[in-house]
């Protein structure tokens, strides 16, 4: 039965379908079988999955849509297919978001670089203790040596897990995701950065 990986916050603009789709992509490439399921009513992961369809073969990725109560009946399917099944979720705390919740052998919980983000986190956290899953923070839009980057960085991690590898504010993610590729598919420290955070995604999958 495959992982279920859950990426959840309720500020709009965090980037958490760009990192579904750069997880999925890295794991797909080193020949996991990743299936993806959104709950997100914007349909952004199921546009950039026909964009990628367009362009290339999507053997060992499926995709699949559920309203919030459906997630539990979709992850049961996707999970007797995939290796990891990555959940996108819609920008909101409510009870629609615990089904995804409940499904999650871990939660990824994306914060860019500002407090406004990492303050946004409260509602999200509330309901994963409450689900007693597991959540790690992943900061995202990251600028390198900046001092509100790294302010965002320790305040989150008095708050809870984060992860070590983060994301970079790089122009390669948007357009990448525009052609349905994922930064794995490029050049450059993106590739690393995505590399980087499987690793880490993958050590806690199987801890």
């Amino acid at each position: 039965m495959g992982k279920v990986v859950t990426v959840a916050q309720q500020k709009g603009g965090s980037g958490k379908t760009t990192l579904a789709v750069n997880l999925a992509v890295e794991l797909h490439g080193r020949g996991l079988k990743v299936a993806l399921l959104d709950t997100d009513p914007q349909g952004s992961l199921g546009r950039w999955f026909m964009a990628r369809r367009a362009v290339m073969a999507t053997d060992g990725m499926e995709f699949s849509t559920a309203s919030a109560w459906g997630v539990g009946y979709e992850c049961e399917k996707l999970k007797k297919v995939a290796d990891v099944v990555i959940i996108d979720t819609p920008p909101k705390v409510d009870a629609d978001l615990r089904p995804a919740l409940r499904e999650a052998d871990l939660v990824l919980v994306p914060v860019s670089a500002s407090m406004m983000d990492l303050w946004a986190t409260d509602g999200v956290f509330d309901l994963i203790g409450r689900e007693g899953r597991r959540a790690v923070i992943v900061l995202n839009r990251v600028k390198a040596g900046t001092r509100l980057g790294l302010q965002v960085a320790d305040a989150a991690a008095a708050v809870g897990g984060v992860a070590v590898a983060t994301l970079g504010q790089r122009v390669v993610y948007a357009e990448s995701l525009g052609e349905g590729r994922g930064a794995a598919e490029t050049r450059g420290p993106a590739k690393a950065e995505v590399r980087a955070l499987a690793d880490e995604v993958l050590a806690l999958l199987e801890g």
